[in-house]
């Protein structure tokens, strides 16, 4: 475990901050700490940053309520720079996005990773966006009930499958339901991070009861 001294801060007191969510390991904001800031954020477990343009101590969260809750801090190769691990409370910017990095400045046609958090914003654009001819879209104007509907029939569709033990089509008609389920996540405004916090939470539950077995 490296010591907060052996850590190369630049000549204004600061090192740069790489906020990355720990679920779905996307960079959300990149900050800045200087030693009191870095000391806070061990101590209560939540980031606190340097505001270079306030020139003070900024808890993220103080305000607006969105918290970070620190998983573990590392620091690069040479320790000028931390990579802060965290699940948080809800958006990472200011502006209300999940992350400050929302703009493409170039993406490959080719080598784009497939995501569920990716695949979110999509269908969340749809929403936004109304494009004409996409059947996203369609769903979000006929409203709740017509996505509790298909939900209901993908669900249905994968019973089928299962039970014909048919792993090709069980797979085709999860895919079916997973994405009608976003849509309806969506719609209801849930994120991927709430379904991430609540089978966490189960999780820890789970491993509650089987050590209280063990002892038993």
């Amino acid at each position: 475990m490296l010591n907060i001294d052996e850590l190369k801060f630049d000549e204004k007191g600061l090192i740069p901050a790489v906020v990355v969510d720990a679920d779905s390991k996307k960079v959300l904001t990149v900050a800045y700490m200087n030693r009191e800031s870095l000391e806070i954020s061990i101590k209560e477990e939540m980031t606190c940053f340097w505001s270079r343009s306030r020139q003070e101590l900024w808890r993220k969260g103080e305000t607006s309520g969105n918290r970070q809750h620190i998983v573990n801090i590392m620091a690069d190769c040479d320790r000028d720079a931390l990579t802060v691990l965290v699940r948080k409370d809800g958006p990472a910017c200011h502006t209300g996005t999940d992350s400050c990095f929302n703009d493409y400045v170039f993406e490959s046609d080719t080598l784009s990773p497939f995501s569920l958090q990716g695949l979110m914003d999509v269908i969340r654009g749809r929403k936004i966006e109304k494009k004409e001819g996409s059947y996203t879209t369609y769903l979000f104007e006929k409203g709740i009930d017509k996505i509790l509907k298909k939900v209901g029939e993908e669900c249905t569709e994968v019973i089928i499958a299962g039970k014909a033990d048919d792993k090709a089509e069980t797979i085709y008609e999860i895919s079916d339901l997973v994405y009608h389920v976003m849509v309806l996540m969506i719609e209801m405004g849930i994120s991927l991070e709430d379904i991430n916090r609540e089978l966490a939470s189960r999780h820890v539950i789970d491993h509650k009861v089987k050590q209280e077995k063990m002892t038993k």
